[in-house]
């Protein structure tokens, strides 16, 4: 929901960074780079190092972030974009997994409860997108995005503030976890009733 708006603000230094470090890297070096870095969050969390894992978590998304704003500047490719969102889909289920070593009697249910939200919103979110390029769908808000970003109530910028709730709140897990999966259920249904009108339209 939020996505639109940040990445407004969020983009100019990415592409600043981009530029500076284009010479020594490739778009998949960061991805997997912050995709390895990201999965310490499963260790730390598991110990209830929270703030640590909060570090890993943020540099991982801004690593996210900087993968694709190289993409950018060099050429986009199928298989760069594919290695991203997979990566991205892993890392988030291991923080939630993550919460879920830490305390499996208190965090245990509503660990499961939220994955079954992401599982939602992810396979929403890649259906459309798959026949989204079939139809040759654009979606204004996100030009540099290399899926088509179907929106929703529970996108990337709301992911990474409930992961620092997360962390900055551990003993409120259950609470927020349970509030974070309604929100993704809700744009489930959203996505679903968006994306198959739509589709419908495009086959008309």
């Amino acid at each position: 929901m939020l996505d639109r708006w940040t990445s407004r603000w969020i983009q100019p230094p990415l592409t600043n960074m981009a530029q500076i470090i284009a010479p020594y890297c490739t778009a998949n070096q960061v991805t997997v780079a912050g995709f390895l870095l990201g999965m310490l969050v499963l260790p730390l969390l598991a110990y209830e190092l929270y703030w640590s894992a909060l570090f890993f978590i943020l540099l991982n998304r801004c690593l996210d972030g900087l993968d694709g704003a190289l993409a950018r500047i060099s050429q986009p490719t199928d298989s760069g974009s594919f290695l991203d969102i997979t990566l991205d889909f892993i890392f988030y289920a291991a923080v939630v997994f993550g919460f879920a070593l830490a305390r499996p009697e208190e965090n245990g249910l509503y660990a499961a409860l939220l994955l079954f939200g992401f599982m939602g919103t992810g396979a929403s979110f890649l259906a459309f997108a798959v026949l989204a390029k079939k139809y040759q769908l654009t979606n204004p808000h996100f030009p540099h995005k290399s899926l088509f970003y179907l929106n929703g109530l529970t996108e990337g910028t709301e992911t990474i503030l409930f992961f620092v709730l997360f962390c900055v709140f551990p003993n409120n897990f259950p609470m927020l976890a349970s509030t974070f999966a309604v929100l993704c259920l809700l744009t489930v249904i959203n996505r679903i009733i968006v994306g198959y009108f739509t589709l419908k339209r495009c086959e008309q």
